[in-house]
């Protein structure tokens, strides 16, 4: 099996990039990182430097990577240093939006584009995405986070109108959006506070959930939008 995890230094991707490693000695797992390259890694892991905002970049590392069983991008952004989500459209930021939608929305199409050829296969394959329920529109009832809960939107409708397409194009291909939950991670640490008890997960937790997801689910379950508990969450 061969295995690549977009963003596996951060939080969650390097959770998932141990996990897969420890339970699947024998696969080839690739991980990206885009400032600095972790440490210590399993012997069973090869890094490339990524920029997953830059097509060149996403291009040129799909042309290294011809097979893929399963891709997973665990990239994405939430706040900057000098920005936290906004709590009204008075606050509304055109460059913080824009830095939303390349994070957390550009990523994804760039890896779906580059990386259709190397996931079409007879044998069961599976492209995945961290979205946030945050994003689901149906579900929104308190406002604010407006950057972010539009760069969420964007990538879910992109997630579902790429499952549409490789339906026919990809049938074996399993394409999932996935919500973490709020981990205990560089990107919640400003919002811990407000969690409510047991709901702060580790990142080992989250990758284990996702891994799981991924186990239990084909061809025919393409186009989902998917929990950390593995319920499905309405657009």
């Amino acid at each position: 099996m061969i295995i690549l995890i977009v963003g596996g230094s951060g939080g969650i991707g390097r959770a998932l990039v141990n996990r897969y490693a420890s339970e699947q000695p024998e696969a080839q797992i690739y991980a990206t990182y885009r400032t600095s390259r972790p440490d210590t890694t399993p012997q069973n892991v090869q890094w490339f430097h990524l920029d997953v905002s830059q097509e060149d970049n996403v291009r040129a590392l799909a042309a290294q990577l011809p097979k893929v069983d399963v891709l997973i991008n665990a990239t994405g952004l939430l706040h900057t240093p000098d920005k936290l989500p906004e709590k009204s459209i008075q606050e509304f930021d055109p460059d913080f939006f824009n830095d939303n939608l390349k994070a957390n929305t550009l990523p994804t199409l760039l890896l779906a584009k580059h990386f259709a050829k190397a996931l079409k296969a007879k044998r069961p394959t599976y492209f995945v995405a961290l979205s946030a329920r945050i994003g689901s529109i149906s579900d929104n009832q308190l406002g604010g986070w407006i950057s972010y809960r539009s760069a969420k939107a964007a990538l879910n409708m992109a997630l579902k109108t790429i499952s549409i397409e490789w339906r026919y194009k990809l049938p074996n291909c399993c394409v999932l959006a996935f919500h973490p939950g709020t981990t205990d991670t560089a990107l919640s640490v400003p919002f811990q506070k407000n969690v409510p008890p047991g709901k702060l997960f580790s990142a080992d937790f989250v990758a284990q959930s996702l891994t799981d997801l991924i186990q239990s689910k084909q061809a025919s379950d393409s186009g989902g939008f998917y929990s950390y508990d593995g319920s499905a969450i309405t657009w």
